[in-house]
């Protein structure tokens, strides 16, 4: 399993870095935001320091502007992974950027298995359940992560697991048990 860091310090990621544990950063235009950097050079200075995929997310709700700040995201870095969300056009952005540009794409916001079936046809290279959020109104994330990883098996997709709003060490283990692909957390 992969571990990704969810947040935007730079120097708490180079220090998860430099223990070689680290696989890559799921990051959002808020976690930047409180970092006190801007969007762009944020982005930059965590691909500098990950070689694996670093999120970066589209703050536009409509697939022409998703577009327009998915090539400017692009740009920063090689190993910038673009964020969308999971709405109909996050779905045509996701398939556009995959096949046109070429790039790593992560649907984020995801809170159903059905939701995850759209996204791994639209291509997405990493899916997004949040299982903390979905726990927080009473229904059982991770098992939403073993239905997840049984329609992906049946269909042999290869759009990756990323198991983000993790809240417990007990979210990692068991997503590790039902084996999800990655798990993105905050540092501490």
């Amino acid at each position: 399993m992969k571990f990704f860091v969810d947040t935007a310090d730079v120097k708490d990621i180079r220090e998860l870095n430099d223990l070689g544990l680290l696989d890559g950063v799921t990051t959002n235009p808020s976690l930047i935001l409180k970092s006190g950097g801007k969007i762009a050079e944020v982005t930059k200075q965590i691909c500098d320091i990950v070689k694996g995929p670093v999120s970066a997310e589209v703050t536009a709700t409509e697939y022409s502007e998703m577009m327009q700040q998915a090539k400017v995201l692009a740009k920063i870095a090689d190993n910038v992974c673009i964020k969308v969300p999971l709405t109909l056009d996050g779905l045509k952005a996701c398939k556009t950027i995959r096949t046109e540009m070429n790039r790593l794409v992560n649907v984020t916001l995801c809170f159903s298995a059905n939701q995850a079936l759209l996204a791994a046809k639209a291509g997405a290279s990493f899916i997004s359940p949040f299982v903390g959020r979905i726990d927080d109104i009473g229904i059982d994330g991770m098992e939403l992560i073993q239905e997840i990883r049984q329609i992906y098996d049946n269909y042999d997709f290869q759009t990756e697991i990323l198991v983000a709003s993790v809240r417990t060490v007990n979210h990692v283990k068991q997503a590790a048990l039902i084996g999800a692909d990655v798990v993105t957390a905050p540092p501490a």
